[in-house]
């Protein structure tokens, strides 16, 4: 029996990117939540006591999280606020699941405030709260392979973090990276016309 050409079109394409995040990680339910003012204050202090007794670990310039330090051998397959997009997708420049493995390196010095498995079309996800020129800023990365480090570690820029995967087969394997300026939101969903907290991670890099 053939099969319409629509249809294959239409399975191969949920493959290939993380442009079809399930409707369960929206970013709308996560980031319209109000915070407390006080809770957040209180988590600042806990990252400003950190970064006091652990000062070496204070950002001063950040790279790539891929072929470091200046992503050779990817491409950025999907850009911020394209098709909505949250963050940049790192691709091997092979294309498929030719990046499967490849290390995920630290964009910056910081302090790792999340490492875990969150399933659904997340995966594996590590978050890195940095502080740079007295404010904070958090990195993500999203669809990890395998993890290499523990929430509560400091890391150094061009750590070996982790390792690039497919959200345990649900994509093409790819880096999905974001950079906030907001960094006591919830993981929220990759996908949003709301952009407040979130900045464009290329040019974060390129201009610091």
């Amino acid at each position: 029996m053939k099969i319409p050409l629509i249809i294959v079109i239409v399975i191969l394409s949920s493959f290939l990117s993380c442009k079809n995040e399930t409707k369960s990680y929206s970013v709308t339910q996560n980031i319209n939540k109000k915070t407390n003012p006080a809770l957040v204050q209180n988590q600042y202090q806990k990252y400003d006591t950190l970064f006091k007794k652990n000062p070496d670990w204070i950002a001063t310039d950040f790279e790539y999280p891929v072929g470091k330090p200046n992503a050779k051998g990817y491409y950025n397959a999907q850009k911020f606020e394209e098709n909505n997009h949250l963050g940049d997708d790192w691709n091997g420049v092979g294309g498929g699941n030719t990046d499967l493995g490849d290390p995920i390196y630290a964009i910056g010095n910081g302090y790792v405030s999340f490492a875990k498995d969150i399933k659904g079309g997340w995966g594996n996800v590590i978050r890195i709260i940095h502080k740079y020129k007295g404010k904070y800023y958090e990195s993500v990365y999203a669809h990890c392979d395998t993890i290499h480090i523990e929430e509560g570690d400091f890391v150094k820029k061009g750590t070996l973090i982790g390792t690039i995967g497919n959200a345990h087969g649900i994509y093409w394997a790819h880096l999905h990276l974001e950079i906030r300026d907001d960094i006591f939101m919830d993981i929220g969903g990759g996908y949003s016309e709301e952009t407040s907290g979130y900045l464009d991670p290329t040019e974060f890099i390129n201009i610091n």
